[in-house]
């Protein structure tokens, strides 16, 4: 199981829209996905229509080891594609995991053992804080929404120095698979600037599918539908659409099913 984190410590970057999407898109390729809700807020679980209800065992009582992989899995509407949920019972897990021994591998360990699917997208808090930290550990590689906005190039600095603390002394093989420029306007000049000045640092780590501002992508969490469900002929969905075309020319080939 190929296992990715989309992380970015500031809020309002796209993060979980860009979880629910690609989750979606990598499911309609034939691949078994999975995705891990690992923000207390829970909106990845609600975007994809997992009710309050049917969040009995989540990836608190995963990280916790209170319960294991099989059953902190539900399965979602769209075919090939599970979530574990999560509710704000996660937001106490940081606080019981301090005093544990491996306390940064507690995800890790927890979905060592999966088999039954072909790739797993964590979608993190927007933090770097000891969730953030268990989902690096437990991945292959990162995903970072970057806003097209001037405070998110500060943000961006501080991710990657947390990336690189995690390679350093818990997991050698993480490594960045690249970075999504999101809430692109082409009307705003900023977005260009922006957009330029991150290319020319990071050159071919930013992936060359940017995702445009779209009102459907912002309506579709309200039914409990990824966009590409809700609305899969909208800017916002071809653009996801074209972005997990990218990400699986990145990914081994044996890691997707064809």
């Amino acid at each position: 199981m190929r296992c990715i984190a989309i992380a970015n410590q500031k809020g309002g970057v796209g993060k979980t829209t860009t979880a629910i999407n690609l989750a979606t898109a990598l499911a309609a390729t034939g691949a078994k996905v999975l995705l891990i809700d690992l923000d207390p807020q829970g909106n990845a679980s609600t975007g994809l229509g997992v009710a309050r209800d049917q969040r009995d065992w989540t990836s608190y009582e995963l990280l916790i080891g209170e319960a294991d992989l099989a059953e902190c899995t539900v399965k979602t509407d769209v075919p090939g594609l599970s979530i574990v949920p999560a509710t704000v019972d996660l937001s106490g897990a940081e606080i019981e995991l301090v005093d544990r021994d491996r306390r940064s591998n507690a995800l890790q360990t927890a979905i060592a053992s999966a088999s039954t699917y072909d790739v797993c997208l964590i979608d993190c808090p927007p933090s770097l804080g000891l969730l953030t930290v268990n989902a690096l550990v437990a991945a292959h590689s990162v995903l970072v929404p970057l806003q097209c906005e001037f405070f998110a190039l500060e943000g961006l600095s501080q991710l990657l120095q947390t990336v690189e603390l995690v390679r350093t002394r818990f997991n050698p093989d993480l490594s960045i698979l690249g970075v999504a420029l999101t809430m692109y306007d082409r009307r705003n000049r900023l977005t260009e600037q922006v957009s330029d000045d991150v290319r020319s640092v990071l050159g071919p780590i930013v992936f060359d599918t940017v995702i445009p501002r779209n009102v459907r992508l912002s309506e579709a969490p309200s039914h409990g539908l990824p966009a590409l469900i809700y609305d899969h002929r909208c800017a916002g969905s071809m653009a996801y659409i074209d972005l997990a075309r990218e990400l699986i020319e990145r990914l081994p080939k044996e890691d997707i099913a064809a």
